[in-house]
């Protein structure tokens, strides 16, 4: 079959799941996955290349990761540093130690392996639980928020595991030398890669953004993503840690916004078509085979772990309404768990077999999720408090955004400045941004802009800034 046959093939089934999955709030993701299933040559057989499509699909890992780390701004992260660190760490390393647990003393897995599945499964996945519950309105309840808080750790803690599933493939091998090699190696990565970010990346996507040439701009973006997974993965690590590493460097830079959005198109299409390719390399022979082992496995785990979501939200201080609603958010595995099982297989941590059958839990897990939340909606008042005040939510981000900072741009900022009324200002002209970040000194606020501009005008060269602020 040609490659045109292969990408119509994709995009039919694409087009046709979505759909359908969404119109009976089920998430697109489980769409995706049972697109693969069927296409799959486990039934279909439509398509028989899985091995190719995954070594494609894996670049939509990369620039999901690319993507939240362009979201981990240490500003956003300093305001919820306590639901985050609370109630995230709580819940990720409680359910790794009694997963990891149940697979070493249970299972008789080795202590590297316990460890990555426990790990794998407590992550929660980020996609299918906000979908549904901004569906139904509940992202700014109080379990809402905690959840996100949870699922935003959740995120940050793959970046440590990533780094660490080559130094534990290591150890399963017993060379302790290489590992100590790895270590360096990588230590010298993330110091290039940072120095790299502060004085090449920026400068470069500057002179690329004066040229005012979108392709340009985003073929820099891709660029970006790509070297920098190369980059890293030349010291044994993934790609997936070196894209994410790109993404947190340039997240506090001005040209976040821009790049996030010209990534994203390439992020859904990559991204579905690597759920795609779960679906396709699933093996249904172990379903056929173990009905009830992986149903045994399936509901154990959700049980689980809707008991230490429950049990972490009460000890919180979450009312009995919002722990509830909590355990019952996030009770079903992630993406991030096909992704770890699919490394820690491909490094031989984990056994093959071991992995296609964790695949199918998580898989069935993200399948009962959206039914048991619509049960707990029935069953429940999913907004039913205990006559507690919700916290005040932290206004994160500006409601005001001044499009273009010229001459009127800039009277429209000294106004809200004067009311301290926050704002967002989008420029085009690459050498108006630089101006006002050269004139910006550390821990100044857009005030001294303001007052610069209310004695001089708009300023064109730095001194006029200077004298207008004195």
């Amino acid at each position: 079959m040609s490659l045109l046959a292969q990408i119509a093939i994709f995009l039919a089934s694409a087009v046709i799941a979505i759909p359908i999955f969404r119109r009976f709030k089920l998430g697109s993701v489980l769409g995706y996955l049972t697109a693969g299933i069927i296409i799959g040559p486990a039934s279909l057989g439509l398509i028989s290349s899985v091995d190719t499509t995954v070594n494609i699909a894996q670049f939509g890992i990369v620039l999901l990761m690319f993507v939240i780390g362009l979201e981990l701004q240490p500003s956003r992260l300093w305001v919820l540093r306590r639901s985050i660190l609370g109630l995230g760490t709580a819940q990720v390393a409680v359910t790794t130690v009694f997963l990891s647990s149940a697979a070493y003393f249970i299972f008789q897995q080795t202590w590297q392996s316990a460890l990555i599945i426990g790990f794998g499964l407590s992550m929660s996945s980020t996609a299918l639980a906000l979908q549904l519950l901004a569906e139904r309105g509940q992202l700014n309840s109080q379990f809402g928020r905690s959840a996100f808080s949870i699922l935003l750790f959740q995120d940050v803690s793959v970046l440590p595991a990533l780094a660490l599933l080559p130094l534990l493939g290591v150890a399963s091998a017993k060379s302790a030398g290489p590992g100590g090699w790895l270590v360096i190696k990588f230590l010298a990565v993330l110091v290039a890669v940072i120095i790299g970010g502060r004085y090449v990346l920026r400068p470069m996507l500057r002179i690329i953004a004066a040229t005012r040439v979108a392709e340009a701009f985003t073929a820099a973006g891709l660029l970006i993503v790509l070297g920098t997974a190369l980059l890293v993965s030349q010291v044994g690590l993934s790609l997936s840690l070196g894209a994410f590493l790109a993404g947190v460097l340039l997240a506090d830079s001005e040209f976040r916004h821009e790049l996030e959005a010209d990534i994203e198109p390439f992020k859904g299409l990559l991204l579905g078509l690597f759920f795609i390719s779960v679906g396709m390399s699933a093996n249904l022979s172990l379903v056929r085979d173990k009905p009830f082992f992986i149903i045994g496995l399936t509901v154990s785990f959700m049980v689980l772990k809707i008991g230490i979501l429950w049990a972490i939200g009460r000890l919180s201080g979450l009312s009995p309404a919002a722990s509830r609603g909590l355990a019952i958010s996030l009770p079903s595995g992630g993406e991030f768990a096909f992704v770890l099982f699919g490394l820690a297989a491909a490094i031989g941590i984990v056994d093959r077999e071991i992995a296609e059958l964790l695949v199918l839990v998580v898989t069935a897990s993200m399948i009962l999720s959206p039914m048991l939340l619509a049960l707990f909606d029935v069953t429940f008042k999913a907004n039913e408090s205990d006559g507690r005040p919700f916290d005040k939510p932290v206004e994160l981000y500006p409601k005001v955004i001044i499009a273009g900072f010229g001459r009127f741009g800039q009277i429209v900022g000294r106004i809200l400045l004067a009311k301290k009324i926050a704002f967002t200002a989008l420029e085009a002209n690459q050498t108006q941004v630089d101006f006002f970040a050269a004139v910006r000194q550390p821990g100044l606020l857009w005030r001294r802009i303001a007052v610069g501009i209310a004695a001089r005008g708009p300023c064109r060269k730095r001194r006029d800034f200077r004298a207008g602020h004195r």
